[in-house]
């Protein structure tokens, strides 16, 4: 049995990670830390957890050796200690943008500081297994995900691989629980309740990780916030080098995803969900991908959705974790989602 602990498991992708290591077949979920909750219940920051969980939080100082080490903190502060951290576990996996990028300089450049640990840079692999499965198998230390990368880069990925990608103008439309769990003046209900709110029309940070998965292509990026609270949908306007059929399309993109286990292809003629719907994937580690071709020019309409606590954050890191200790790349991941539901 691998014993796991989530350190920062106070905050919404901590306690997801704390709900999927409790029913995980072969992880025993040993510690969780907050250092503002130390010494409450579990289930008193995620009450979903109540009788599930019989652990306590303790203090980071508290955290005692395990097999694996989840990172759930803000960005910048895994970085900071990570030389403790890598001598607690002999894997550890980093939910923050600290260690996304390969690059000191291009991390300088989105997060406008310099690294802390740039050493430590090369040592992750990113953690999107459809990106990088054969180096996440027995790898010692992995990278978190962007959730609005995740949704762009999975919806674009068969098409930049191909090489019929010319450029493409891409929107997410994200969820307040994006903001995380500690409430700010953007995420305060007042101001948030009722807003389509276009926070990054341009320069989103996560554009980086666009251009470490698809590599050199003209890429314009841009998010905002809608009501709800979980979810992200990618609507990305891919213009084509040249004119592909809808079956050619298909093809491209059956091929590409036809062995991956969380990529799911959603284009139905009738119905209601026609196309991907993040309402349909909250607490489910799919990322499901449509898409619709405009006869009238080479614009490819590509849709990706997904719950961005889970195939944005959770969830992958635990499929991360299975493929880095040799386990099912499925375990601990079956929740297929409800219908109907709020």
């Amino acid at each position: 049995m691998i014993r796991a602990a989530v350190v920062g498991a106070a905050g919404y992708a901590g306690g997801e990670l704390a709900r999927l290591l409790s029913g995980h077949p072969e992880v025993e979920l040993a510690q969780v830390t907050s250092s503002r909750l130390a010494g409450r219940w579990l289930h008193a920051a995620h009450p979903n957890l109540r009788g599930v969980s019989e652990l306590r939080f303790v203090d980071e100082a508290d955290l005692a050796p395990c097999d694996v080490l989840f990172l759930a903190l803000g960005h910048g502060e895994a970085a900071q200690r990570i030389e403790r951290y890598a001598g607690l576990a002999e894997r550890v996996v980093d939910l923050s943008a600290d260690f996304r990028l390969n690059d000191a300089a291009a991390y300088e450049r989105w997060y406008g500081a310099p690294h802390p640990a740039p050493e430590w840079l090369g040592r992750f692999t990113y953690g999107l297994p459809e990106v990088s499965r054969e180096a996440l198998r027995g790898a010692r230390y992995a990278s978190g995900v962007g959730c609005n990368a995740t949704a762009a880069n999975l919806a674009l990925l068969p098409l930049a691989r191909s090489g019929v990608l010319e450029r493409v103008v891409l929107e997410v439309k994200v969820g307040s629980s994006e903001g995380g769990a500690q409430a700010g003046p953007a995420s305060h209900h007042p101001e948030r309740a009722g807003c389509l709110r276009s926070f990054a029309p341009t320069g989103h940070r996560h554009q980086a990780e666009l251009e470490l998965v698809l590599g050199p292509q003209e890429v314009h990026f841009s998010a905002t916030a809608v009501e709800r609270v979980r979810g992200v949908l990618c609507t990305a306007h891919a213009f084509l080098t040249e004119d592909l059929e809808e079956k050619d399309v298909w093809r491209l993109y059956r091929e590409h995803y036809a062995s991956e286990p969380f990529v799911r292809l959603v284009k139905e003629r009738t119905g209601l969900y026609r196309y991907p719907e993040p309402k349909l994937l909250a607490g489910t580690n799919w990322c499901d991908v449509g898409f619709e071709r405009d006869p009238a020019s080479r614009r490819l309409v590509v849709m990706s959705a997904l719950d961005n606590l889970m195939k944005g954050a959770a969830g992958t890191a635990v499929q991360c974790m299975n493929l880095m200790c040799g386990l099912d790349e499925t375990a601990g991941l079956g929740f297929p989602g409800l219908h109907p539901c709020e």
